[in-house]
């Protein structure tokens, strides 16, 4: 009996999004409209490409930007559900699967002592140059029409499932913690025995209750949570049955 537990990160794990909390380190603390005009939607690692840039260009230097990101608050019951889940890693695999990078959920779970609780997470490679600027790259390719370019959630979940049962490993039941849009492509992925935890008020839960009225509604079962405690109440009762 083992469960898998599937984290997003911004807005699930810490209580904000980690790629525009960096802006605090650019002068006055905001970025130029031309910078944050020259977005466009499916390519948001390419923009965040250029923000680190202009970081870059205006002296922010490692240092900073690592002081800076350990600040982000935790979602509220957050840090109690990680330890839980922690002192119970004999009942629970946990992965994060995010749109965020490498460099950022390194620092901010290394300095609260969480980077153990994961065994695996997945996200867009980053690093700093050789110059001192912060670089970041797509996870994957892949061939999904409702996902941004660089990550398919559904894929990676995918492709650790085959990974773990070619291991002997295979899970009673998957829970996916989330909240944005682009979780719902692993959520439509989830059988009838797995749960999806879209957070309150977020767009998670409203593409899922959209699709509620319609012919192709999730297979899953579906609790929503407003805090972090909710989850770990059900993860309880989990591993008492």
């Amino acid at each position: 009996m083992k469960f898998l537990l599937v984290f997003d990160f911004d807005h699930t794990i810490i209580d904000e999004n980690s790629d525009t909390w960096i802006v605090k380190c650019a002068p006055e603390r905001k970025l130029p409209n031309g910078l944050r005009n020259s977005y466009q939607p499916g390519h948001w690692t390419e923009y965040m490409g250029r923000v680190f840039v202009y970081l870059g260009d205006n002296g922010v230097k490692e240092d900073e930007m690592k002081r800076t990101m350990t600040t982000i608050p935790f979602t509220a019951g957050m840090i109690d559900l990680l330890g839980f889940i922690g002192e119970n890693k004999e009942w629970f695999d946990c992965i994060i699967v995010s749109d965020s990078n490498t460099v950022f959920i390194d620092w901010i779970l290394k300095a609260a002592d969480f980077h153990k609780v994961f065994d695996e997470v997945f996200t867009n490679p980053a690093a700093f140059s050789s110059t001192g600027y912060l670089t970041v790259e797509h996870f994957h390719a892949h061939h999904c029409e409702k996902c941004p370019k660089n990550l398919c959630k559904r894929k990676v979940l995918k492709e650790f499932l085959d990974k773990q049962l070619e291991q002997g490993v295979s899970y009673t039941q998957i829970v996916y913690i989330g909240d944005g849009g682009n979780d719902l492509c692993p959520v439509m992925f989830l059988k009838k025995n797995d749960i999806a935890m879209p957070r309150q008020g977020y767009a998670l839960e409203k593409r899922i209750s959209q699709l509620a009225q319609s012919v192709s509604p999730v297979q899953c079962s579906v609790l929503v949570w407003s805090s972090a405690i909710d989850i770990m109440s059900y993860l309880k009762l989990l591993i008492k049955e």
